[in-house]
């Protein structure tokens, strides 16, 4: 089954929200989705050691009940996976998504979406996992891991679905903006959507040709598109942007030759995807 939407859910309160938007995507290009769970590989994993003053039989003893209760916790983690990837399924169904399949998988997570992000069209994650606040490998820890790794576009959930018509694209000129573009004139997703195409620096001949050549490609294809250059701190600017202006969605390189770049590699990623409201769509 190729170019599906494959939709990370693990729970947490951002799952809802993925399966909504998997609906949506998959309403609107014709794509299966593909639900999947990770199980992480097994934590607190520290042994004591059980040699020195206790006796070898008591010592075998308390490793069979470990391992017993190791085996108890394995079943239900388990279970609870399986529970969550019936859960998405039911909002999907509701939604009529008439092709569905469910995928639960061990390992790390980052690991398992470049083994089977080769038959897929995007990458759908939420914001954050659960318990990102205060534990490390959930989902949204390990979001950037992901965006890194992916060669696929990247679709990061907001917290709640809402009908998406305007379409921000930060566009820098770069490698990868161009990619974005180009994605966008390809995919029925953004069929009949209001685009935006927005430079973040210096009212520029060149940042004006960039735009243009790109709103031409996006022409080209039946988008139409505008075209704006705003100054300032890209960190700064996009998200008042897309707050003010009523974006619903923004698309953007994962990686740039500009300030953009760091809004997504290094310190500022967390803090970007924790302001902008609206569902990112990072495309490397």
């Amino acid at each position: 089954m190729t170019d599906k939407v494959i939709a990370l859910v693990d729970g947490s309160i951002y799952s809802a929200s993925v399966c909504e938007h998997a609906a949506w995507i998959a309403q609107r290009t014709g794509a299966p989705v593909e639900l999947l769970h990770v199980l992480g590989r097994r934590e607190g994993a520290e042994q004591a050691d059980l040699s020195g003053s206790i006796r070898l039989g008591a010592r075998s003893a308390l490793l069979e009940e470990l391992a017993a209760l190791d085996e108890q916790r394995a079943k239900l983690v388990a279970h609870r996976g399986r529970a969550i990837l019936e859960d998405a399924r039911a909002i999907l169904e509701k939604a009529e998504v008439n092709e569905i399949t469910t995928r639960l998988r061990h390992g790390d997570i980052v690991e398992t979406v470049a083994e089977v992000e080769k038959d897929a069209r995007v990458i759908l994650i939420g914001k954050r996992g659960e318990a990102a606040d205060f534990a490390k490998g959930h989902l949204g820890s390990n979001l950037e891991r992901i965006v890194r790794a992916s060669h696929k576009p990247v679709f990061v959930a907001a917290r709640a679905f809402k009908p998406i018509e305007k379409v921000m694209v930060a566009y820098d000129g770069g490698v990868s903006a161009m990619k974005a573009v180009d994605h966008i004139a390809r995919s029925p997703l953004f069929a009949d959507l209001e685009i935006e195409l927005v430079t973040i620096g210096a009212d520029s001949a060149g940042h004006r040709k960039g735009l243009e050549d790109a709103r031409a490609q996006l022409a080209a294809a039946g988008h139409e598109a505008a075209t704006r250059i705003v100054e300032g701190r890209p960190e700064e600017v996009l998200g008042k942007l897309v707050e003010t202006e009523g974006v619903d969605m923004l698309v953007m390189g994962a990686y740039g030759h500009s300030r953009i770049r760091s809004l997504v590699i290094g310190s500022t990623t967390t803090e970007m995807m924790r302001s902008c409201k609206v569902p990112v769509v990072l495309i490397r």
